[in-house]
C-alpha cells in the first residue's frame, strides 16, 4: 500500500516552460531578480490537480514592477491551481515577463536530461507523485487471548489531493492489480501441479499486465468531462441536456444516436468527430451494434 501511494497515483505538474528572451537556463534578464533557473525551480513548486489527459498548455504574462504567483498562470478551465500565493518571480523594473508552459498529468517523476531541450524550452524536473510521504504502524490492543491489531496510516499530500482520496485511488490500483488472480482460469492462466509444488508462470501474469496497461487510455476516458473538449456552446449544452458529461459517455453513443437528439444537426456531428480526431485520436462508431 506504502509503495502504491508513493509511486501508482497520478498527479499533474509543470513539465516544461519557454521564452524568446532567456538565451540559455543559467543567465538572468534584466529587471527581473531570480535568474532563469530560480524561476524554474519555482515552477517546480506549483501544486496543480485536473483531470487532464495528455499535456496541455498554460501561460504567463505579466509586467512589472511587482511579484509574479502562480495566481498570474493561465491554465485551462480543468487545471486547478491549489496555492496561488507560490511565489515565481520578482520584477524590479517595468519589464514585460511572459512565457509559455506545458502542463502534464503523468505518475512518478521525470527527471530532465540534455536530450529534452526541444524548441528552445527548457525541461523542469517532474515530480508528479502528490503523495509526498508514507508511513505505517501497527498496534496491538485487547485483553488475553482476544488481542487485535490496529493500522495506522500516515499519508503527507502536496494538496492536491486529499489523504482520503490518495488512499482510495491506491487501492483501485492494487485491486486492478489483483484481479487477475481472481479470474485465472478466464484469462487462460496454467497450473502446473506435482507433490511438491504448485507454480503460475510469471509471463502469463505480465501479458496480463500489459493488456490492462493498454486500457489505460480507455479507462481514463471515465475522468475528462465534456467541457476540456473546447465544444461550442449549443453542443456543450445539448449533450448535457442528454447526460453526456464525459468523454465515455460521448463515446458510447453512435453517430446515428447524436443525431436523434432535440436541435442536433449533421455539422455538429462532424464537429465533434474533428475535436475527437484532433485532441484525442478517437472516433464515434457510425452505427449501434
Amino acid at each position: 500500500m506504502r509503495r502504491a501511494l508513493l509511486g501508482e497515483i497520478e498527479g499533474t505538474c509543470i513539465t516544461r516552460a519557454k521564452s524568446e528572451k532567456i538565451p540559455h537556463e543559467y543567465s538572468t534578464i534584466v529587471g527581473i531578480q531570480e535568474s532563469v533557473h530560480e524561476i524554474l525551480m519555482n515552477l517546480k513548486e506549483v501544486v496543480l490537480r485536473s483531470n487532464l489527459y495528455g499535456t496541455r498548455d498554460a501561460s504567463i504574462c505579466v509586467r512589472g514592477p511587482g511579484y509574479v504567483t502562480a495566481q498570474d498562470i493561465i491554465s485551462p478551465p480543468s487545471v486547478e491551481i491549489v496555492d496561488n500565493t507560490q511565489h515565481i518571480a520578482s520584477l524590479t523594473e517595468p519589464v514585460d515577463f511572459c512565457i509559455g508552459l506545458k502542463i502534464e498529468r503523468n505518475r512518478g517523476y521525470r527527471i530532465k536530461t540534455p536530450n529534452n531541450f526541444q524548441d528552445g524550452s527548457y525541461p523542469i524536473d517532474a515530480v508528479f507523485m502528490p503523495v509526498r510521504n508514507a508511513n505505517h504502524s501497527i498496534h496491538s490492543y485487547g485483553n488475553g487471548n482476544e488481542k487485535q491489531e490496529i493500522l495506522f496510516l500516515e499519508i503527507w499530500t502536496n494538496g492536491s489531493l486529499t489523504p482520503k482520496e490518495a488512499l482510495h485511488e491506491a487501492s483501485r490500483n492494487l485491486i486492478d492489480l489483483f484481479i487477475p488472480f481472481l479470474h485465472a482460469e478466464e484469462e487462460n492462466f496454467h497450473f502446473e501441479a506435482n507433490q511438491h509444488k504448485t507454480t503460475l508462470p510469471l509471463f502469463t501474469f505480465h501479458d496480463r499486465l500489459t493488456k490492462l496497461r493498454k486500457n489505460k487510455k480507455e479507462i481514463a476516458l471515465k475522468s475528462i468531462f465534456i467541457d476540456q473538449s473546447e465544444l461550442p456552446p449549443r453542443i456543450y449544452t445539448c449533450l448535457k441536456r442528454s447526460n453526456i458529461h464525459t468523454l465515455l459517455d460521448l463515446l458510447n453513443n453512435s453517430q446515428e444516436d447524436l443525431m436523434k437528439m432535440e436541435h442536433f444537426r449533421i455539422e455538429d456531428v462532424k464537429q465533434i468527430l474533428g475535436i475527437l480526431e484532433k485532441h484525442f485520436a478517437i472516433d464515434l462508431p457510425k452505427n449501434k451494434f
